[in-house]
Parts: structure tokens; C-alpha cells; sequence
């Protein structure tokens, strides 16, 4: 940004809250609300009665009799004719303490604070007079407030220790109330009349203190009317330091406000639950489910997806329309997000909306049943987008095939940790022209796994452990009790979840090191009743109790047993090794099991994977997967 774009000018403290009172100077509707406690108060005016400088703010000019390119509200606490101004700047950095100081200094009413501990309090400030004029006092101790009645209380609340409920009570213990500091004169009359004798105590105060508030100026950076939204937004971001930083979707919010368009009420509802966000969480949910697999899809996500739509629609009319230059760029950036046109917006809302949904079903038939095992959240987006540009022409079997390969490509390849925008466009482009017989994606050439990863898969955090389990059940994986195989009904009634083969306790007494069996080798998706069964006992006393079958103390059927055929099929659809397993040959079972996860990913993925175990190339960067895996404790039973 160029110094052109701003000026800076110091402007007098008065001016400034006088200009928030009137509603000249309000706030851009993505500022959130004011919250300071009464001990950040008190030492904020502490420093202005002191005259030490509290810092610059930041405003943006808004453009002459135009509309504000953002929506806009007044400062907290002002009257409420200032709301219905249209105010000449907005407030980007400084709402803090500027609001901190018209509550306290200029409003006529009590502070709604809250204590250290965050307890909302109501809240009167004043100085004492004497201890501000004492050079041996600090001056934050003698800045202080009281309650709301103006009392404070000891003894529980039984004995006043100090009432200055009355202008006179205030006059006769010499505390000054702060929303008195611009104009003191009347406080003044009423002291000298009833304290004639402490004119110069008073004189003092007056000259040392209060005129500190009357002079005190504040450097003020303002920024051109033509700063654009991104700019905007990015200035704000970089001094907003004390704050949490705001999403596209916070500031997207305030730009289609300003618009007339209410983003908020399509994300969360006029009622705040039945909005999108609301529909999709509960998508495909059946009774008694609370989270669906969209449970965690934000705002920034579908935004991001309708970015991927509207960016390749431009891109798509530049090229047909055989315009000079350079076609515009397909982008999910926060850039692109900050530029979608409300218009793009309202036209591509309900086809990604419908994409998520797509998205959802097709995640479940690829056995991802839950949040918690999606690989990648991240890779919703470009799904969701792929779904949505595709509609109905994505049901197609054979294009389902190759959503669901380049989808395994993306998890077993570990390529949608990190920054991922500029896979979002490659993908959203590469995989719609492939479906149609085109090249292969980046994401499926570049998506293959290495063999020697799956002994550091400790950590259901790692995308391609979630994958591995996700793919067992696609591939037919049956409850080891029932046969039954892992559909929707029976993954949430079983309450399947990731667990030992050979048992944790077993491991342990049989001496060997934790990096040997915690790890997806041996692990794979069991009901809880299964592996409440297994317990901690070797494999080949669990597999006897698994077919011998349970009865209850009266006699009645349980579990029936299970012809020995038969459990040898159930497990072996884990890709298990039957014999290994039922030798307690632990040794033997972890290489035959790696070796039919790697045929499991090699078939989903499309690329032979080699059974050699191979050290990282030279310089190599562990993926933040990996990192994980090794920095995290392991997934207990």
C-alpha cells in the first residue's frame, strides 16, 4: 500500500468520542464487541490522566454521500440516534480502548464490565483526588470504581465502607467521577461551595489531571475511501493483534451487509438453526445420530467451494469468448473469497449446497460414516465442488469410480494436509476433464503410498490410517461375532470403532516394544461387544470363545457358535492372516497383514505399491501426518 493510500493527523481525545457519540465515527459490522475488564479501565485512563500515549488508531474514510462499503454499527453505548448515521469513518483498530474510555469519561450511565475472573459487573469510575495529586502515589491507584449503587460494602454488604451515591457524598470524600472529565464545571461549583477551603487541593487536581484529558490528542491513521475490501481487510488483520483473527465469512458478512443481503441468516438461520450450517450437520443423520460426517463443514469451506465455481466460470467465458489476455486463474484462496460478488454468491449457493450433500453420500458408500473418520476435511472442498459442477452427471458408475480413486489418491498419497488452495483448483479443473476421458489429476499421478509408512500409522489423527479403515469396511470387512458386514446400520448399532488384533495387554507380556503392534497393522474395526470378547487374551484364546458362542446364566442364546469355516471368512475380510492368528504368530501375522494392506491401497489407489521398506530420500520433509503420528500418544483400547 502506498503512503498515498493514508495520512496520519492527531486529533483531540473529545473530538474523537464526541464523533462516536454522534455516530460520525461507528464501526465496520466485522468488529467484534466490546469486552474490556474494569482492571484494563482503570489502567487505560490511568496512562491518558498521566498524558503517556495509549497508541494510534486506525479509521477508514467512507466515501461522500455513498453507501459504506461495509455494513456498519454504532460504538457500544451510544445513544441510539447514532446508529441511524451515516458515519463519515469507520473504526479498524482502537474500538477497545476507544469504547473503554466514552463508557467510563463521556456516557452517562453505568459500565457493564466484567472482573479478572469474568464475572459481568456493573461498574462507576472515579479518581481520588488526593491520592492523584500525591507524586509518591501511583497514579492507577487512585483511579478505582464502585458498584452500581454507588457503595462499596464490606462484612457482607452489611457495613458501607464508602458511599458516594450523592454529588455532595462525592465532594465531602474528594472522588471525582470520571464521566465528569470533559466538563467539570458543575462538579467544581458544588466542591468550592461546600469546600472553600480546598480550592487549591482542588486547582491541583484540575491542572495536573483533568486537563490532561481536555488536551489529550491521539494519532489518528486514516485511510483513503478508495482502500479496497482486501486491503481493508489485511490492514485490519495485521494491528488487530490483541484479537482473534477474523474468517472470510466474518468479513464477507459485513461487505453483503452493506449490500442488503443477510449472509449470517443463510449460515445459521433467522433463528440461528435452520440455516445451512444446520442442514448439513444433519444430513443423513437417522435417529439418535448427533453428528453426521458434514458436522464440521464451516462457512470458509462452502465459500471456498463456490469460489472454486465461480472463478472457472469466468475463466470458461474468457476462454469462449476468445478475450485478449491471460484467462482469470480458478482460485479458493481468502483473496477470491474476499473478491466473490454477492451476485456469484446467490447463484452458486444451492448448487454447492446440494454438492456437500452429494459429497456426504458418497463418503458413505465409501464406508466414512462419521466426522471423526474423515481422512481430510479439507478434501470436502473440492468434492463438494466437483459434485456440484457435475450434478446429476455425477451419478454415472464409471465416473463414481474415479471420484472415488482420485479421492483415495488424495488420503493414501497424504496430499491434503497444509496449505491446500492450490490443489482445490487443480483438482476442481483436472478431475471433471478426466472423468470425460481426459489426463489423470495431479492429485491421482502424484497419489502414491509408501510401503514403510504403515508401521509409524500410530495415530487416528493421520488421514491414511482413518483411509485404512475406512477401506476395510468398503472392501467388505465382517464383524468377527456376527458376520455381518459394517453397514450404516451396523457400524452405529455395534458401535464400531478402531481396535487391537492382538490385544494391547498381550503385546505387553509378550515383551514387545509398543512401536512393534500399536500400529494399523494390527489394529482394524471391530463392534464394542467384539472387543469386549477379545479382551486381553492371545488370538488364539479369543477366536475359541468367538466360536464357541455365550449363553446367559438362564440358558438363552447370546452369541450362537460359529462353525470354524465360517470365522475364518469373517476374519479374513479384514485382511487378516487366518492361520497367523490363530498360531499367535505375531511376527509372522505383521508381515503377511502389511502385505494385503498394501494390495487393499494399491487396488484403491491405482498404483502398484512396493513391499520393500525404503528410508526417505535425501532432504525429504516429513508430511505433518507423519509428525503427528510420532509426536502424539497412540489410540488406546
Amino acid at each position: 500500500m502506498s503512503t498515498s493510500t493514508f495520512k496520519t493527523n492527531p486529533v483531540s481525545l473529545s473530538t474523537l468520542l464526541r464523533s462516536c457519540e454522534s455516530g460520525k465515527m461507528q464501526l465496520p459490522d466485522f468488529q467484534r464487541s466490546w469486552v474490556w475488564a474494569e482492571d484494563r479501565i482503570q489502567s487505560l485512563i490511568a496512562s491518558i490522566s498521566l498524558a503517556f500515549p495509549v497508541g494510534a488508531l486506525m479509521t477508514l474514510a467512507s466515501k461522500p454521500h455513498e453507501t459504506s462499503a461495509f455494513a456498519y454499527r454504532p460504538v457500544e453505548g451510544t445513544p441510539r440516534g447514532a446508529g441511524e448515521t451515516v458515519p463519515e469513518m469507520l473504526l479498524l483498530d482502537g474500538q477497545q480502548r476507544l469504547t473503554s474510555i466514552y463508557q467510563a469519561c463521556l456516557r452517562q450511565q453505568v459500565v457493564t464490565t466484567i472482573t479478572p475472573k469474568n464475572k459481568q459487573v456493573k461498574r462507576w469510575f472515579y479518581i481520588d483526588i488526593a491520592k492523584a495529586i500525591d507524586p509518591n502515589v501511583d497514579r492507577e491507584d487512585a483511579i478505582f470504581s464502585v458498584p452500581e449503587d454507588r457503595r462499596i460494602k464490606e462484612n457482607f454488604d452489611k457495613d458501607i465502607k464508602l458511599d458516594l451515591s450523592t454529588p455532595a457524598l462525592e465532594h465531602e470524600h474528594g472522588m471525582f467521577p470520571l464521566n465528569q472529565v470533559f466538563d467539570w464545571d458543575t462538579w467544581q461549583d458544588g466542591f468550592y461551595d461546600r469546600w472553600p477551603e480546598r480550592k487549591a487541593e482542588f486547582k491541583q487536581f484540575k491542572n495536573g489531571v483533568l486537563e490532561n484529558f481536555k488536551s489529550y490528542q491521539v494519532p489518528v491513521i486514516e485511510l483513503s475511501s478508495s482502500t479496497t475490501h482486501a486491503a481493508v481487510c489485511l490492514v485490519f488483520e495485521k494491528v488487530n493483534t490483541g484479537g482473534k483473527a477474523l474468517d472470510a465469512f466474518e468479513l464477507l458478512t459485513a461487505i453483503y451487509a452493506a449490500q442488503g443481503h443477510k449472509l449470517r441468516d443463510d449460515w445459521l438461520g433467522k433463528d440461528g438453526k435452520t440455516g445451512m450450517q444446520h442442514r448439513l450437520v444433519t444430513f443423513g443423520l437417522s435417529a439418535g445420530r448427533k453428528e453426521g460426517v458434514l458436522a464440521k463443514v464451516a462457512s470458509t469451506d462452502v465459500l471456498q467451494s463456490i469460489a472454486l465455481l465461480h472463478s472457472k466460470a469466468r475463466r470458461d467465458e474468457h476462454i469462449a469468448t476468445g478475450k485478449a489476455g491471460d484467462a482469470p486463474p480458478v482460485r479458493a484462496t481468502r483473496q477470491s473469497l474476499l473478491d466473490l460478488p454477492l451476485s456469484a454468491y446467490l447463484e452458486y449457493r444451492d448448487r454447492v449446497e446440494d454438492g456437500y450433500q452429494r459429497a456426504a453420500k458418497f463418503l458413505l458408500s465409501q464406508r466414512v460414516y462419521r466426522v471423526i473418520d474423515l481422512p481430510y476435511q479439507t478434501q470436502l472442498v473440492p468434492l463438494a465442488a466437483i459434485f456440484a459442477e457435475l450434478g446429476d452427471g455425477a451419478e454415472h458408475a464409471g465416473r463414481l469410480k474415479r471420484i472415488a480413486r482420485w479421492f483415495w489418491c488424495g488420503i493414501f498419497g497424504e496430499l491434503y494436509g497444509g496449505a491446500v488452495e492450490t490443489r482445490f483448483a487443480k483438482d476442481f479443473v483436472e478431475v471433471p476433464i478426466w472423468l470425460d476421458g481426459g489426463l489423470e489429476p495431479t492429485t491421482v499421478k502424484e497419489g502414491q503410498f509408501r510401503a514403510d509408512r504403515l508401521l509409524t500409522l500410530r495415530s487416528r489423527l493421520s488421514a491414511a490410517y482413518k483411509g485404512i479403515h475406512a477401506l476395510l469396511m468398503r472392501e467388505g470387512a465382517m464383524d468377527f461375532r456376527s458376520g455381518q458386514p459394517y453397514d450404516t446400520t451396523i457400524f452405529f448399532d455395534e458401535d464400531v470403532d478402531i481396535h487391537h488384533i492382538f490385544p494391547k495387554k498381550w503385546c505387553e507380556e509378550a515383551g514387545l516394544d509398543v512401536k512393534q503392534y500399536d500400529n494399523v497393522i494390527n489394529k482394524t474395526p471391530l463392534g464394542y461387544r467384539t472387543n469386549r470378547t477379545i479382551g486381553g487374551a492371545a488370538p488364539s484364546k479369543y477366536l475359541e470363545r468367538i466360536a464357541e458362542g455365550r449363553m446367559s446364566p438362564k440358558g438363552a442364546v447370546i452369541d450362537p457358535p460359529i462353525e470354524s469355516a465360517s470365522l475364518d471368512t469373517y476374519l479374513g475380510s479384514h485382511a487378516i492372516p487366518v492361520a497367523r492368528l490363530r498360531a499367535d504368530d505375531f511376527a509372522g501375522f505383521m508381515a503377511e497383514r502389511r502385505a494385503a494392506l498394501l494390495t487393499l491401497i494399491a487396488d484403491a489407489t491405482g498404483h502398484p505399491v512396493s513391499d520393500v521398506a525404503s528410508p526417505p530420500d535425501e532432504g525429504e520433509e516429513l508430511s505433518d501426518d507423519l509428525l503427528r503420528d510420532n509426536d502424539l500418544p497412540t489410540e488406546t483400547e
